[in-house]
């Protein structure tokens, strides 16, 4: 975690600045409206870009424009370029009227707080500050919150600053009115902003999400998307839709058309599902509400890893344990991703690792009392302690900081982040692997049903489910947790027994040895043979509902890995 102190400027104060096309293209979809602009705002200022922009449309000519910005120096920046009147502070601002364009030097929470709450705007555009939490100041802690819950939303310390800001600028929006915001991608898909995207389907009637295959920020590795969003008086309706573009040179009004609205899902936790068309939505939903499907959590329960608080400490390889003397005291260990060769993780598996020099153990010392420990453990410990390997929260805070919580061997293993498609092995009985938390634990209800789990969930369904629960920060990696993985959707093949423990077993081998022979490379035509035998055959699923299904999975999948390159 970056501390406060060695944070930069930019990075506190969430100061990235907006590239004149993209500032362009959001304000010419603003200020594209019917009736008269009276009253337009401009949160977050910054050097006066969109404020530029604004300059360009003769239907802001005679409109009163609020521009705020927290930094005095680089609200006088903004000064400089437009000749706006400049306030050092909302307050002095509040009783004036005489001026219709300002540009004024304060926080924005503090402005909301104090009266501009009440006013109403027909155009909002701007680049909320991404500021974490921890970033913030005390004051304005208190203050997003209030924004949240007055919202009736929640507030936890998870949540950016941008999602405050982006609450309270739809809260000013008129009856009628326009808003153009630059958001990270982290609004399609991440947790913390579940409220945020269930906030923006009650409170637009339209909501366009504008989506680019590159990065757009200079030197800024932050995935960004446009939020349209559009209030029109009198109407019921709650549509979204998702429009992508390769890059910023590429924006083009003109196209926002060429993509339909689809009617919103409140009850819809992420977005990502909106890059798809109605047909496959339709088999999605389809699948959700059949028997002959089920979720994930109606087989198994799935818990994250061990958190050891010092995998470099308690992950030892086989070098230190004989050092130390230590093999009573140590699991299996299947550490790293790396170590993944198929869904099945045997004894030769763990020995090649042990040989390779890998960390393939896991110091458990919690089942022994101190008193018991032999001289190699009591050594190694000091040497920690000499080391300071006990330093990390999660170790100061524990009784006994070598003793490592909540160490239990899992049916499954589910790999936490993945690159082409995830993987779920098998934690076979003569190894009883422990992993820590770069995988999950999967327990299964009913043991006997570990095979069926991993060969329902090697089907073109239990991917797709992956990439429509789980997330993708950049880097082209899914990332799943355990909550997602629960909603994952399986063929059911465990109360419907459409296929026997024998061709339960040969699936189960066949797809041992593709993987093990072909690694991450593309899993296709393993799948086409399993979908036979398992949705077609098995389910009666027709071929075009596995090819609309197959194409979902790609088009979710290359978006993921175009924007890993």
């Amino acid at each position: 975690m970056l501390l406060k102190e060695n944070a930069s400027i930019e990075k506190l104060n969430g100061r990235y600045f907006t590239p004149q096309l993209i500032a362009d293209f959001v304000t010419e979809w603003v200020v594209d409206q019917e009736q008269a602009i009276k009253n337009v705002l401009e949160p977050s200022v910054g050097e006066g870009i969109f404020l530029s922009s604004l300059s360009k449309f003769e239907n802001t000519t005679n409109s009163n424009i609020i521009a705020i910005e927290i930094d005095e120096d680089t609200a006088k920046e903004a000064i400089s370029k437009t000749g706006y009147s400049f306030y050092s502070n909302w307050g002095f601002f509040r009783e004036k009227t005489e001026d219709k364009k300002v540009v004024i030097n304060d926080d924005f929470y503090h402005a909301y707080k104090n009266g501009l709450e009440q006013k109403r705007f027909q155009a909002i555009l701007g680049n909320p500050p991404y500021i974490r939490y921890q970033y913030l100041q005390e004051d304005q802690r208190v203050e997003q919150s209030e924004i949240l819950t007055r919202n009736l939303m929640k507030s936890n310390k998870l949540i950016n600053a941008w999602v405050s800001f982006t609450v309270a600028c739809i809260s000013c929006m008129e009856d009628s009115s326009r808003i153009g915001l630059v958001v990270p991608a982290e609004l399609l898909q991440v947790k913390y902003s579940e409220d945020l995207r269930k906030f923006l389907v009650k409170q637009l009637n339209r909501c366009t999400i504008v989506t680019f295959d590159n990065l757009v920020f200079d030197d800024i590795e932050q995935e960004v998307v446009l939020l349209l969003g559009e209030k029109i008086a009198n109407d019921d309706e709650h549509l979204i839709k998702i429009v992508p573009f390769e890059n910023a040179e590429s924006l083009e009004i003109n196209r926002l058309a060429s993509i339909d609205f689809m009617e919103a899902d409140i009850e819809s936790s992420k977005w990502t599902k909106y890059f798809l068309i109605d047909k496959q939505l339709e088999i999605i939903d389809r699948i959700k509400n059949s028997n002959n499907f089920l979720k994930f959590s109606d087989v198994a329960t799935c818990e994250v890893g061990i958190t050891t608080g010092n995998n470099k400490y308690f992950c030892i390889n086989d070098d230190t344990v004989r050092e130390f003397d230590l093999k009573q005291y140590c699991r299996p260990l299947i550490a790293r991703s790396v170590n993944i060769r198929g869904v099945q993780f045997l004894k030769e598996d763990w020995e090649e690792n042990v040989t390779l020099g890998a960390r393939t153990y896991l110091l458990d010392l919690a089942p022994y009392e101190s008193r018991e420990f032999a001289k190699g453990v009591k050594e190694y410990i000091k040497w920690g302690e000499k080391t300071e390997q006990n330093s990390s929260y999660k170790t100061r805070i524990r009784d006994e900081w070598y003793k490592v919580p909540s160490v239990w061997s899992p049916d499954v293993f589910f790999l936490r982040r993945n690159y082409q498609f995830p993987k779920v092995m098998l934690n076979t009985p003569e190894v009883e692997a422990v992993s820590t938390d770069t995988m999950h634990r999967i327990k299964l209800k009913d043991s006997k049903n570990r095979l069926r789990l991993i060969v329902s969930y090697y089907t073109t369904v239990g991917l797709l489910f992956s990439e429509l629960e789980g997330r993708s920060y950049g880097g082209g990696v899914l990332e799943i947790l355990p909550s997602e993985v629960s909603k994952v959707m399986l063929p059911n093949i465990f109360e419907n027994q459409i296929l026997t423990d024998q061709e339960i077993k040969e699936l189960f081998h066949k797809i041992d040895q593709y993987i093990r022979s072909n690694g991450n490379e593309r899993i296709e035509s393993l799948l086409d043979d399993i979908d036979r035998r398992i949705l077609v055959k098995g389910i009666g699923m027709s071929q075009r509902e596995i090819t609309e299904l197959r194409n979902a999975w790609n088009i979710l999948k290359n978006r993921r890995l175009s924007r890993g390159k």
